[in-house]
């Protein structure tokens, strides 16, 4: 399932990345995320109060959020009826990837230090994302290379244009 957030699709990239920003790339999408997983924000005013985000902005991606399973919603009371949006375990699983943000921009967007920190709510030990081999424990990134996966089409590649020698 698509949804067009960002003004264009990327239908004809065969990746991971590019059909996750097909549902949160847009630019209010992981600020919305980040207020539920981080800050415990559930009701539609305070996620508007919080970001300043237009209220028809907000309930476009809330409800593409609700049609993705990356949030659910409850009603929490009848007079008035007032509801809560709660992530899923699908968008529970985007942690990571904000705290992998949330690291690249303290270095190279801060103008400072860094404005919030994340903890292990169990010890107090400082969180951080890290690129991890399987077998090695933490690597460089620049170590990492891509091989090909089970899931891509034949006539994808056949139409990439090949590494050019450095």
């Amino acid at each position: 399932m698509l949804f067009y957030m960002l003004g264009k699709t990327y239908e004809s990239q065969v990746c991971s990345i590019a059909r996750a920003l097909e549902v949160v790339g847009e630019r209010w999408s992981l600020l919305i995320v980040r207020d539920a997983l981080f800050a415990g924000v559930t009701r539609f005013n305070d996620f508007q109060h919080n970001l300043g985000i237009a209220t028809n902005i907000l309930k476009a991606r809330l409800d593409a959020f609700l049609a993705a399973g990356i949030m659910e919603r409850r009603q929490v009371s009848e007079q008035p009826t007032q509801h809560e949006y709660l992530l899923t375990a699908k968008g529970r699983d985007l942690a990571p990837a904000l705290i992998a943000l949330t690291q690249w921009g303290d270095r190279w967007a801060a103008p400072g230090e860094p404005p919030i920190l994340y903890d292990h709510s169990a010890c107090g030990g400082e969180v951080r994302q890290a690129t991890v081999c399987a077998k090695c424990g933490p690597i460089d990134p620049a170590e990492v290379k891509v091989r090909i996966g089970p899931g891509m089409p034949a006539e994808y590649l056949k139409n990439r244009r090949p590494r050019r020698p450095a």
